[in-house]
């Protein structure tokens, strides 16, 4: 698999797919008198992108855009304040991702409160947070449950073992997200103009290829499911111009060896089993109905939000634009605060912040590009 993942990347290979894209852009942009536009819908393919050079390299010839993918810059400032305001209370472990420790809440963050005290682990297997509650069972412990379809089915997992081994002191804050509403929202508001989508692999190992048929069936817009390597990227988006450019709209699945029909039918089953639908609300865009998964009644002892109550006003406005950027509207550097108030070391909002954020990416590898 490594020797695979390092062909992705050999220059010998991507220089002349990467001539293959320009020259059949230019012949779009011919017929058509403009660049083509795709949105790349995973923030894993956002920093890809930008860290491989594809994006800096296809600047002139192709537009690629950001979209909603990166699952912490989605989740709203009302859900990041009550997160952190759930982690002031009192004999309480706080499991999360590494990402959500440096997003800012209206008044601090995550990290903020760890230095204050409170305990809060960053866990790089979601999992150990019920073997964490099973260590202390006078606490209560709570992951924050933010994701995609990708994170969704370990959340189940955990939900799984926490049922099996009877621990009653553990729960999961639930602010999940789900792909299809948001790209129906996206196609519904008619905001940016998009001749295709670059479909997230790793998303579509769990939906599967045939998931994303309203696309063809409704909106009469091509997808191309992609991997993250630059050979991957590269091949991805020249499918997307090949289909943009024939005027017929179809799914094409870049990802075959990963990436079945149907999807992982084992993992459907383990949402089927605890998760159901919810509304959402996501930043910069509102709530979108049925856009998000939450436990089932029955597992209400698990649900942290059934469990616990957790006050938070209205949340501080900044002029942070992220909730433009997640919807493709602008680039990160035209927020006024990009690298300048807004920077890594202190961000003002969860795009500067996430590993798979776009200002992130812009910051950390295109600044001197654009």
């Amino acid at each position: 698999m490594l020797e695979i993942l390092k062909q992705s990347s050999n220059p010998e290979i991507c220089r002349p797919l990467a001539e293959a894209v320009i020259e059949i852009a230019l012949e779009f942009n011919r017929k058509f008198g403009r660049k083509p536009a795709f949105m790349e819908v995973c923030g894993s393919h956002t920093m890809s992108l930008a860290r491989t050079g594809v994006k800096q390299v296809l600047k002139n010839e192709v537009n690629l855009i950001s979209g909603p993918g990166c699952p912490v810059c989605v989740t709203d400032q009302r859900s990041i304040d009550a997160m952190i305001a759930l982690a002031e209370g009192e004999n309480r472990i706080i499991c999360t991702f590494g990402d959500m420790m440096r997003v800012p809440g209206s008044a601090k963050t995550l990290l903020d409160s760890k230095i204050a005290g409170k305990d809060i682990r960053v866990l790089y297997s979601p999992v150990d947070a019920v073997r964490v509650a099973e260590e202390n069972p006078d606490k209560e412990v709570i992951f924050l449950g933010v994701g995609f379809e990708t994170t969704i089915p370990i959340l189940t997992l955990m939900i799984g073992e926490a049922e099996k081994r009877m621990i009653g002191n553990f729960s999961i804050w639930m602010t999940t997200k789900l792909v299809e509403p948001v790209l129906r929202f996206l196609l519904d508001a008619g905001e940016v103009n998009l001749d295709g989508f670059l479909l997230p692999g790793h998303v579509s190992i769990v939906l599967g290829e045939e998931s994303y048929q309203y696309l063809v069936d409704e909106y009469q817009i091509s997808g191309v499911i992609t991997g993250f390597e630059t050979a991957e990227l590269l091949s991805g988006i020249y499918k997307s111009i090949e289909l943009a450019l024939s005027g017929q709209a179809a799914i094409s699945n870049n990802h075959p060896a990963i990436v079945s029909k149907t999807g992982n039918q084992v993992i459907h089953q383990w949402l089927d089993k605890y998760l159901t639908n919810c509304d959402e609300a996501w930043r910069g865009i509102g709530v979108i109905p049925n856009s998000g998964l939450d436990l089932k009644p029955e597992y209400d002892q698990f649900n942290a939000k059934k469990r616990f109550t957790v006050d938070v006003g209205e949340p501080r406005k900044t002029k942070c634009r992220c909730g433009e950027v997640i919807r493709g509207l602008i680039a990160p550097n035209e927020c006024p605060l990009f690298g300048k108030a807004c920077h890594p070391i202190n961000p003002v909002g969860p795009c500067m912040v996430s590993a798979e954020g776009s200002c992130a990416a812009y910051y950390q590898y295109m600044r001197e590009s654009f």
